[in-house]
């Protein structure tokens, strides 16, 4: 406990409480903005709201909102159209649940098991089965995906096809080639483009009849497919244009890592005689491995998130196939008599969201940093 001094006096009792003081301020506005609103949300998630002459009211519904959207009449849309598990889905659902009972075991074996760690391992594997069985008996069994499967599809297959590229791109930049500088500027521009601009630029590009690039297609002869008519084709563009927007953001941070290499480690290998890709296996990837594993998480919130694409390029079509979970939200939202339904389709993605990023933060950020160490 501070005490104040009879010499110094309020003075001095200010100077010792200066960092306080300024963080006060700071602390109080994210407690207003951030933490109000997520309070205010999750009682519009247990709640119906009703819109009526001259106002609205509130009627506390507890978990009716979440059972609605996993168990009844919005459960096709959130987590797409359940049946019978395939031949296929079963084989899926029994490899991921041996993977995570031998990851379970081998935490019991190799380190001191400690309370918190524990649960959230437990969590952890409890969420990995309950997307397996999603999708084994969905996409796995021949029936469309809901707007869960859909984002983890986007965060997936979205964010492994950025890093690599991007990383590719940044070890490319890196090695002293003609008019590298002139690459990094032209590989950093579409990160200055608004995602709704990007939206629609692509939206121009892939349309078959009047954009651009129909005269390609109507030499091959595939004037007549479309591709918005088509589940997978259509998440393919959206991945696209996402990516085109997130690469140079990749390629950017993982640039600086690589060149932030110490050169004497890749002089001394290549004396040595190592090939290229001895070099990066054993001395490169090492090194910007910690990078590379905060990039990748700071790219999967972002993923986690995707509305603006789906939303501009297919609408959510064709039928629900594109639609994000932030996109179903927002559906709901706008249809005003399901807002509570909105609520909670989208704590049920910050729940998937905080699971998958502390989980992975834990088990891959934080041990790559203690490596390097």
């Amino acid at each position: 406990m501070t005490t104040v001094s009879k010499s110094g006096g309020f003075g001095e009792w200010l100077d010792a409480q200066s960092s306080r003081v300024f963080i006060g301020p700071a602390v109080t506005v994210i407690l207003v903005f951030s933490l109000f609103p997520l309070l205010v949300s999750l009682y519009l998630a247990l709640s119906q709201v009703r819109l009526g002459a001259g106002g609205f009211t509130i009627t506390f519904r507890g978990l009716r909102n979440f059972d609605k959207i996993f168990f009844g009449s919005q459960s096709d849309f959130v987590l797409g159209r359940l049946g019978e598990i395939s031949i296929a889905g079963w084989v899926f659902s029994v490899v991921v649940g041996v993977a995570i009972a031998y990851w379970m075991v081998r935490y019991f074996r190799t380190g001191p098991v400690k309370l918190l760690g524990l649960i959230g391992r437990l969590i952890l594997a409890a969420t990995l089965v309950g997307l397996a069985l999603m999708t084994a008996a969905t996409v796995l069994s021949g029936r469309p995906m809901g707007a869960l499967g859909v984002t983890l599809f986007y965060v997936i297959v979205g964010c492994t096809l950025q890093f690599a590229i991007g990383l590719g791109l940044a070890l490319l930049c890196g090695m002293p080639i003609r008019a590298r500088s002139f690459f990094r500027l032209v590989f950093f521009i579409p990160l200055m483009v608004t995602p709704v601009g990007i939206a629609y630029t692509f939206r121009m590009l892939a349309d078959l009849d009047k954009g651009p690039l129909s005269p390609i297609w109507t030499l091959f002869g595939l004037e007549e497919v479309s591709w918005a008519a088509n589940a997978w084709s259509a998440r393919m563009v959206v991945i696209t244009g996402d990516s085109w927007q997130w690469i140079p953001f990749i390629f950017v941070v993982m640039l600086a890592a690589i060149e932030n290499l110490p050169r004497d480690q890749v002089e001394a290998a290549q004396v040595d005689g190592a090939s290229a890709w001895q070099i990066f296996r054993e001395v490169t990837w090492p090194s910007i491995a910690p990078v590379a594993a905060t990039v990748v998480l700071i790219r999967v919130i972002e993923a986690f998130k995707i509305i603006d694409l789906p939303n501009v390029l297919t609408n959510g079509g064709p039928g629900t196939a594109t639609r994000s979970m932030t996109l179903e939200s927002f559906f709901q939202w706008r249809a005003i008599t399901t807002i509570g339904e909105s609520t909670a389709i989208a704590y049920t993605l910050l729940f998937v969201t905080v699971v998958v990023c502390v989980s992975f933060f834990n088990l891959i950020v934080l041990k790559n940093r203690e490596r390097t160490l």
